[in-house]
């Protein structure tokens, strides 16, 4: 990463500190309840003091997430390759696929729960519930955006079919299946908390509910801040995966 990209993130690290700063000083000065509201410095002290329990449910969070995210990336991919090749299956199976995202996880969740139990697969079906979605819309948008003339070349060379999407349109349909994977890769968490919201034996989700019954609202941040830094990873490793596969997208985009 060049040190101009790095520079682009000043203001949005100057932006994060200044809101932390002011923060600390609201409630230090008793604006705010420190009981409703920990400081950040608190947070990061309780964390700090509780992270041998935290990191057990954070590698189970984890876990669900992956496994999630990977299944839905290849549920993704293969719903927009058959999207994209008939027809008849984006007509029939689009709108579907769209009234799919108007079911609240949340009432879906208890119910998964019963049908599957405490254990892993509840989760990971939330997951991928909450990650196929932007996978598979923004992949089959690629494959809708190949480029004809390339289309036409490979037909005048007598391409088939299966050929002219494995050369051309896979390829260049990356950078928009990239783009809905950084998507999906923060939602996967959020489904991963939600699923073990509802019900879990393990997880920072049940780890931040029983925080709240407690009271322990310094700990429910903790567990928030491991979530979103969880978040955050995932999208930089995803970008990441990104710049090693596609270097000449990365250069390119830089140069405009």
């Amino acid at each position: 990463m060049s040190l101009k990209r790095l520079a682009g993130y000043g203001p949005a690290v100057v932006l994060a500190i200044s809101i932390f700063l002011l923060w600390e000083l609201v409630v230090r000065v008793n604006l705010v309840n420190i009981h409703l509201l920990p400081t950040p410095t608190s947070i990061v002290q309780a964390l700090i003091a509780n992270w041998d329990v935290i990191s057990i449910h954070t590698l189970q969070t984890s876990l669900e997430t992956v496994l999630g995210l990977a299944i839905a990336t290849v549920l993704g991919l293969v719903l927009a390759v058959l999207l994209d090749l008939s027809p008849w299956i984006r007509r029939s199976v689009y709108p579907l696929l769209i009234t799919s995202q108007t079911i609240p996880m949340v009432a879906l969740a208890p119910l998964l729960v019963i049908w599957f139990g405490l254990d892993l697969t509840p989760k990971i079906i939330v997951v991928t519930l909450y990650c196929f979605f932007p996978i598979a819309v923004a992949c089959a948008d690629g494959l809708a955006s190949t480029d004809p003339d390339l289309m036409k070349l490979l037909q005048s060379m007598r391409a088939s079919r299966w050929q002219i999407l494995w050369l051309v349109r896979l390829p260049g349909a990356l950078p928009a299946f990239f783009s809905g994977l950084r998507i999906a890769a923060t939602y996967s968490v959020t489904g991963a908390i939600v699923g073990e919201y509802v019900a879990a034996e393990q997880g920072l989700g049940l780890y931040m509910k029983t925080a709240a019954s407690s009271n322990a609202i310094v700990l429910v941040f903790a567990a928030i801040v491991v979530t979103a830094l969880l978040s955050l990873l995932l999208f930089g490793l995803v970008s990441l995966l990104e710049y090693i596969a596609l270097p000449w997208h990365q250069r390119f985009g830089q140069t405009r």
